[in-house]
């Protein structure tokens, strides 16, 4: 009897026999026939592909199969891929016509049956996905990084708005793109310079159109909120111009739609112990990581002060309101606090609020009279790292000295001590005596600081076996120098490797370091020192880079002009060639490195003051900005790459004060 063939869309596990790579054994029909235990015999329609995996057993040795569950049967036989039984351990008799499976055939399998739905299919047809869509996340930051590195470097002729500009770009081309740009693009936002005229003509504001703009964006969508860190606003004000309460009134209600902002810089208008909404908004960020205070001249105390003696010249709501806006700045790590036109920030109010500041770790106080910071108040100062103490009358060389020994005062890695008028080099002595974790410091001062009459010298006078930077600068000659030299002389500093001495007079602290060619720069000629020097004026060029570099120059040149060794050749008594090697400025071999660069690029100054933190002269009397222009060769043009023009602005790290 001819066994009768059917076709059905749907199968039954016992329906089709596969291998194990999902693909029929047989491209012909596989015909079952009631010898097998089936009792219908069926075709294998291969536009049905899915299956889900069966087990079996062999019940009966007249080849019976019974079928299972892949899960029903024990973990050893689901584990195991060569339990798996081949055609002639099943023994099962197949038509006559078609060739039986070769004996080394891979294991085969018994599927459940299953429709795959058209997602599934397209989806298991559907090309791989873009390379830039398989990278990792760190490859996508490495890419940003560089990009913001040629968009922002001192030599560069782009500015931040070029730089936003690509980095918009960049988030338009897939979502893994805008995953990755999103926290670069929104992370620090420097709003710098003047608003577009056609902004201001179509929102119609006169000023702060950029920044309301981004508040309505950051109120809307609170998640590119999260992201912001860093925010610089314009500084439109020319110094000693007070900002107005409507531009404080936008910047604080910008710092309010930001939850984790970390750090505002650029913009430190002063604080004159009266309410204002900015103050408030940044006394609300919890993850404040920097600030800087602008201590002003307050009409109450400056009246009170003519009545009374200090303490007591604040008043409690003065002073408590000034307390209470560091309780949430758990995270805060650098602090500055600066007077200016004799703001007043009494003593009790500095030791309370430096010890409610549990992570700082950087601190910078200038400028404050003689009752408000003393000796005393310098013995209540935290733990901390960094330590700069400018500009303070009431600081003396003895209150310095039992600083040095505080417990608290030996993990002060960078010290710097400006115009303080340190009377006695022992203070000095003291400080690289028990301060063993400093490795950077500066003094800066009119006066030489000498040995005090009666005290035995020995050398090294002054001595420190961790030093590794000092910026070394008194402008009125004295035996400071001297002495330094000589400490180096003696071994007093073996890791010493950068000194900048802007004011050594005799070149005595030039001659220990590694011998240069040339000290000074190109841009020396375009300094303000030179052109007064042109002009004849050498009032204002005392205390410059552009002299010190000048005259270490000179020495170099006097140096390299005297003959320093003579080399005789005699040959049999006769003199047959005698070669002069010139002198050099320095000692070969040593590790010391003589610089005299600035800290801040482009300035005649060597150490960063306070002008170029808040100094807003720059942006406000804008020369030779960027106007995207740089890259106009592109094809398409000034439309595309055309902005306002604006300052190329290169933020101010709070830790080279330090």
């Amino acid at each position: 009897m001819e066994p009768r063939v059917g076709t059905r869309k749907s199968l039954n596990p016992s329906d089709a026999i596969i291998s194990r790579y999902f693909a029929p054994l047989y491209p012909q029909a596989i015909i079952l026939t009631k010898q097998t235990g089936c009792s219908v015999g069926q075709i294998y329609d291969p536009a049905i592909q899915g299956y889900r995996p069966q087990r079996y057993s062999i019940a009966s040795s007249k080849s019976s199969a019974t079928w299972n569950s892949f899960d029903s049967l024990p973990p050893s036989y689901r584990s195991s891929v060569s339990s798996h039984p081949s055609f002639d351990s099943m023994q099962l008799p197949f038509p006559a016509g078609l060739p039986s499976p070769p004996l080394s055939s891979p294991p085969i399998s018994f599927l459940y049956p299953s429709t795959l739905t058209p997602q599934q299919k397209s989806r298991s047809t559907a090309p791989p996905p873009p390379v830039f869509q398989r990278l990792p996340p760190e490859i996508y930051d490495c890419i940003l990084r560089q990009l913001a590195v040629f968009h922002k470097e001192p030599a560069s002729m782009s500015c931040g708005t070029c730089h936003l500009r690509d980095l918009c770009a960049l988030a338009l081309v897939d979502r893994a793109w805008d995953r990755s740009v999103r926290p670069q693009l929104y992370g620090k936002i420097h709003i710098v310079g003047n608003d577009w005229p056609i902004h201001t003509k179509k929102f119609k504001m006169k000023s702060g159109v950029r920044l309301k703009l981004l508040r309505r964006t950051l109120r809307e969508r609170r998640a590119l909120a999260q992201h912001v860190r860093e925010i610089k606003v314009p500084r439109l004000q020319a110094d000693g111009e007070e900002v107005g309460a409507k531009t404080l009134n936008v910047v604080a209600s910008l710092i309010m739609a930001c939850p984790n902002l970390e750090k505002l810089v650029g913009f430190y208008p002063v604080y004159g112990h009266e309410f204002d909404r900015l103050t408030y908004a940044l006394s609300t960020r919890s993850k404040l990581k920097e600030h800087v205070w602008m201590i002003g001249e307050n009409p109450s105390i400056t009246e009170r002060s003519l009545k009374q003696l200090p303490p007591g010249l604040m008043d409690c709501e003065q002073a408590g309101s000034f307390l209470h806006f560091h309780d949430r700045w758990r995270s805060l790590s650098t602090l500055f606090l600066c007077s200016q036109k004799h703001g007043v920030l009494e003593r009790d109010v500095f030791v309370s609020t430096l010890h409610r500041l549990p992570a700082l770790r950087h601190l910078c106080i200038s400028n404050f009279d003689v009752d408000d910071f003393d000796d005393i108040t310098l013995q209540s100062l935290p733990p901390l790292e960094s330590l700069r103490l400018q500009d303070l009358e009431g600081i003396t060389f003895w209150g310095l000295s039992e600083f040095s020994r505080k417990p608290s005062a030996r993990g002060i890695r960078q010290l710097s001590l400006v115009h303080l008028d340190i009377t006695y080099l022992s203070a000095i002595s003291n400080i690289f005596l028990h301060l063993t974790s400093l490795h950077r410091f500066t003094l800066v001062q009119e006066s030489s600081p000498e040995v005090a009459a009666g005290d035995l010298v020995f050398q090294p006078v002054i001595a420190s076996q961790w030093l590794r930077y000092m910026h070394w600068d008194i402008l009125l000659p004295g035996s400071a120098n001297e002495n330094l030299a000589s400490s180096i002389r003696a071994g007093g500093f073996p890791r010493l490797r950068t000194l900048r001495a802007p004011s050594d007079h005799d070149g005595q602290l030039q001659m220990l370091c590694r011998p240069r060619v040339q000290v000074v720069l190109p841009s020396d000629k375009y300094s303000k020192a030179y052109r007064a020097r042109a002009e004849g004026d050498s009032s204002g060029t005392a205390r410059t880079l552009f002299t010190a570099r000048k005259q270490a120059q000179e020495r170099i040149e006097d140096a390299r002009n005297a003959v320093k060794f003579k080399v005789v050749i005699e040959e049999e008594g006769i003199v047959q060639e005698v070669f002069d090697i010139q002198g050099f400025m320095g000692t070969i071999g040593s590790r010391i490195s003589y610089n005299l660069e600035s800290d801040v690029p482009g300035n005649d100054n060597a150490l960063i003051d306070f002008p170029d933190l808040v100094s807003g002269s720059k942006e406000v009397t804008l020369r030779d900005g960027c106007t995207g222009m740089w890259n106009a060769s592109h094809h398409a043009g000034k439309k595309w790459w055309n902005h306002t023009e604006r300052y190329r602005y290169h933020p101010v790290d709070l830790h080279r004060f330090f």
